[in-house]
């Protein structure tokens, strides 16, 4: 199943992946290696914490390596401008009742973070948002109730 990156994310993603085995690795194999000359395994908290480690660091290149291999990477900038909310765009929006504005770009699960205003494609906002166009009204069901929200823009950037 292709999950949906945008081109930032699957770029952070590979510079962790490039770092954990270009570095992190490397280390870690230098760490056991010293803490087996230190001789008795079973009493060696040394080598047991960098054992651990190891056992993170594989995981974590795994995890990596399934999620970029799962990924379809959406670059945004190629997609013709149509003011319609899709994967990748970023979109104002002001809600009705207060008129205040909020900015979000919609990203991939992996790529979510709410305080840098990037939400994911699953989240209730951006299902609300997705096939909308510039103008529309979106009802956006919160803990707190309803809101409903105008899409003001819509970019591609």
């Amino acid at each position: 199943m292709m999950v949906p990156m945008t081109v930032e994310g699957a770029e952070k993603l590979r510079k962790e992946l490039e770092h954990l085995k270009t570095e992190e690795r490397p280390r870690i194999i230098q760490a056991i290696a010293e803490a087996r000359e230190h001789g008795d395994l079973k009493e060696n908290a040394e080598y047991h914490a960098a054992r651990e480690q190891q056992s993170f660091c594989e995981g974590r290149i795994g995890e990596i390596e399934s999620k970029l291999a799962e990924a379809q990477v959406i670059d945004i900038t190629k997609i013709a401008q149509t003011g319609k909310v899709i994967f990748g765009t970023t979109v104002k929006i002001i809600n009705i009742d207060d008129e205040s504005e909020q900015t979000y770009k919609i990203v991939g699960d992996d790529e979510a973070d709410v305080k840098r205003y990037m939400i994911s494609v699953n989240s209730p906002i951006a299902r609300a948002l997705v096939g909308k166009e510039i103008g529309d009204v979106v009802v956006v069901k919160t803990p707190n109730g309803e809101v409903e929200y105008e899409i003001d823009s819509v970019q591609h950037i």
